[in-house]
């Protein structure tokens, strides 16, 4: 298959998804993939960002009808319960019943009459199959699963992440396969083996404090010294405890926002992420779910956690899954932000992705790279926008119109995931290598001055802080007001050893 650069759908047959989507008017969130007949021409696959387009000859031509366009998108282009859970509120039942009596034993018959009752909770008019072989739901090369629950009644194997209550979907795409291969939870346990006992030790204390601060600071938020313990409290335990549940959730908001802004429980009124532009005018970015949607909703995620957990499904996978959904399902007033990327360590420490006792500083590099964090939200939050119909008051409160409760239920991780395993792959590569080198040179220039002048510890801490701060010197206002005791000789030599020992930038200096 070939990537071109135009716009290849000009009078060709819309056929699949997004023929179903057209001729039922469904208000879904778009498909990874649209696909296309054309009358002449070669196959061709055209890619644009995240999204494509397939283009088949007129060979694979399903036909037109409902269970023609219906069996296409199940053999193509996978399996969308978004668009699938619309299509079945409004197709004409009594067609699907008659398509799988006339194919009792085809495998995507037997998939379609599942999908109907699992998504419609209510069962089709038909007897029981009475084939013997199971088929898998989700074809094992091409999603990622979890371990499989038979169904008797239409002989399918349920591999999904979750359930109809929430069922995030991830694609084992070639990107994903390449970051597995990877293998990032031994070269994060190489990078750390590379290191003195004692210097990960001092680091395991810089590194909680440097994540606990990254993460406030994403969201402009400057923690008060308690909360910012109490937080970095909660991270030290993401090893040993499960917080992926609705006590630890609420704990974890408690300890995150002002204690006047504290939740008992998820919240009862409208929330969204946006922008004051002017007086009365907001820019409106994220859209969270109605408020009575959400214990569903929420209940959904802790079900789909466990069956992942439960299948050892990839751990940045798992993670991707649940700290972005939850994200997106904004269950708090405020503090969501915080515990969705609190989340993302808890998974990995809970699954041993990460060192014993130590922490990636994720939120640091998200910090670093804000656009491309931006971006990863994005991913879901701008293709869901257009299908909320919603007002603010002139207050800012907000009221959801429409039925917007199947958008947030079976969201496409897939590029989400990629965004996370990028995200990590830096953060080991050059965030942990260069806090774990800068505590090296740290200690190499304090040794140094050390023989020079035998200061007290937090005397010279403050002087190598300085100096990093005004690249490799102490101003002349800063030794008049702090070193007035030292020679001009002492401090041009102190200088120096700062100099040598910080031959290379030092991220996260200025916060020693």
């Amino acid at each position: 298959m070939k990537n071109i650069g135009i716009n290849p759908t000009e009078r060709l047959k819309p056929v699949g998804y997004g023929e179903l989507v057209r001729r039922y008017f469904l208000d879904v969130i778009p498909h990874y993939v649209k696909s296309f007949i054309a009358e002449k021409g070669r196959r061709k696959t055209v890619i644009e960002g995240y999204q494509r387009t397939e283009i088949y000859t007129k060979r694979y031509d399903p036909g037109d009808n409902l269970e023609d366009h219906l069996t296409f998108a199940l053999k193509f282009e996978g399996i969308n319960l978004e668009i699938l859970n619309a299509l079945f509120s409004v197709a004409d039942r009594k067609a699907l019943e008659r398509f799988i009596k006339e194919t009792p034993t085809g495998k995507y018959a037997r998939k379609i009459w599942f999908l109907y009752e699992y998504l419609m909770g209510k069962e089709l008019d038909l007897d029981s199959t009475k084939v013997t072989n199971y088929v898998d739901l989700l074809d094992q090369s091409k999603y990622f699963t979890a371990n499989g629950i038979p169904h008797r009644r239409q002989k399918v194997t349920d591999n999904l992440l979750g359930d109809r209550r929430f069922c995030p979907m991830v694609r084992y795409t070639d990107n994903l396969k390449n970051y597995i291969d990877l293998q990032l939870d031994k070269k994060g346990m190489e990078v750390v083996g590379n290191y003195p006992e004692e210097v990960l030790r001092r680091a395991v204390s810089y590194l909680f404090t440097r994540e606990t601060t990254s993460s406030f600071e994403i969201e402009r938020a400057t923690p008060d010294r308690k909360r910012a313990a109490r937080f970095g409290e909660l991270l030290r335990m993401a090893d040993d405890r499960e917080f992926f549940n609705k006590p630890s959730l609420v704990e974890l908001q408690q300890a995150t926002v002002d204690e006047r802004f504290a939740n008992n429980d998820f919240r009862t009124e409208q929330n969204y992420v946006g922008q004051t532009v002017s007086f009365g005018n907001e820019l409106v970015d994220f859209v969270a779910p109605k408020p009575e949607d959400i214990p569903e909703l929420m209940e959904g995620m802790f079900y789909a956690y466990k069956r992942m957990m439960s299948s050892e499904v990839h751990p940045v996978v798992t993670a991707a899954a649940i700290s972005f959904g939850f994200v997106f399902m904004h269950p708090f007033d405020d503090g969501n932000g915080r515990i969705h990327r609190f989340l993302v360590h808890n998974i990995l420490a809970k699954r041993q992705f990460t060192p014993q006792g130590l922490i990636f500083p994720i939120s640091a590099t998200m910090l670093r790279k804000i656009k491309e964090y931006d971006e990863t939200l994005e991913l879901f939050s701008e293709p869901l926008l257009p299908l909320l119909d919603f007002e603010l008051d002139s207050d800012g409160r907000m009221k959801v119109k429409n039925e917007t409760g199947v958008h947030y239920k079976y969201i496409d991780m897939t590029a989400i995931a990629e965004r996370l395993f990028g995200f990590i792959r830096d953060t080991i590569e050059k965030e942990l290598v260069s806090e774990l080198v800068f505590i090296l040179d740290y200690d190499k220039a304090k040794l140094t001055i050390r023989d020079i002048v035998d200061m007290p510890d937090q005397l010279i801490d403050l002087f190598i802080r300085l100096c990093i701060e005004n690249n490799g010197s102490l101003s002349k206002n800063k030794r008049k007001a702090k070193f007035k005791q030292l020679t001009g000789k002492e401090v041009a030599q102190m200088e120096e050893c700062v100099r040598n020992a910080f031959d290379r930038a030092a991220p996260g200096a200025s916060e020693i």
